[in-house]
């Protein structure tokens, strides 16, 4: 256990670090702007804020969550971002251990983390992290040990085309557009990072996940609700599960399937 936690500490710093930037990507895409220049500054007061100042976390913390010049409070979703990011390298490394499997996986999930907010906060899913997302998880196929190209392969057009069907069927049978094409780029480049087997996967845990979402609002709204629900964070949820439960989940119903 205490090896445990020691091994869990660097990739956490990294993770948290990791996710200051995707904080910055959260804000900056949807605008077009650049996430590499100027450096982060108060969205109040414009303040630049110093290395010292930007420590993942631990400065929100420090400054109480307000900014050091103009003391505006800031978005608790900061910290909320890095500490994210920070456990899921940490659940990652865990998982694949020191391998090049960590490395691909973890930047895989980060571009779930700025998907997932940019959607919530804006309902769009940004062309410009699926469409690469796609390249980058085919190209990864040949490096990760658990994923053959052909299922790669395989996972991007099952997932870019099951969507799409699900989306075309929906919209002749109500008339209305209830799938974003977003959601289908984004469900290609999962099948291109997890395979066809993840898109399978990813499709039934986000569609159980957003049902229930569903009658939750219903029911706190009433039945009238024109509430949006954005999907692209029940496929994020979906594909994380897959990755870190997927087979285990797989093996558990072949089991269960054969013992009858």
């Amino acid at each position: 256990m205490p090896e445990t936690i020691i091994l869990s500490i660097l990739p956490f710093v990294f993770g948290a670090v990791v996710g200051s930037f995707l904080n910055v990507c959260i804000y900056r895409i949807p605008l077009g702007l650049s996430v590499v220049s100027p450096p982060s500054s108060c969205p109040n007061c414009s303040a630049r804020i110093p290395f010292y100042l930007n420590v993942p976390v631990l400065s929100y913390i420090v400054l109480r969550g307000r900014c050091h010049s103009c003391k505006a409070p800031f978005s608790a979703r900061y910290p909320l971002v890095e500490a994210a990011a920070g456990l899921m390298a940490v659940f990652t490394f865990l998982k694949f251990g020191p391998t090049v499997d960590t490395l691909i996986y973890f930047a895989f999930i980060c571009a779930l983390i700025v998907i997932t907010f940019i959607d919530l906060d804006l309902q769009i899913i940004p062309d410009v992290i699926s469409l690469p997302g796609i390249v980058l998880g085919f190209a990864a196929s040949f490096a990760l040990s658990g994923l053959t190209v052909q299922d790669s392969l395989i996972g991007i057009a099952a997932g870019g085309g099951l969507l799409y069907l699900v989306a075309t069927g929906y919209q002749l049978a109500t008339g209305q557009d209830g799938m974003g094409g977003g959601d289908i780029k984004l469900l290609a480049m999962i099948g291109a990072f997890l395979g066809w087997k993840g898109v399978l996967l990813t499709v039934l845990l986000s569609s159980f996940a957003g049902a229930i979402t569903g009658v939750v609002l219903i029911y706190v709204f009433g039945k009238g609700t024109k509430h949006a629900i954005p999907f692209g964070p029940f496929l994020a949820l979906g594909a994380l599960i897959h990755l870190f439960f997927g087979e285990s989940m797989i093996g558990w119903y072949i089991t269960r399937a054969s013992g009858y």
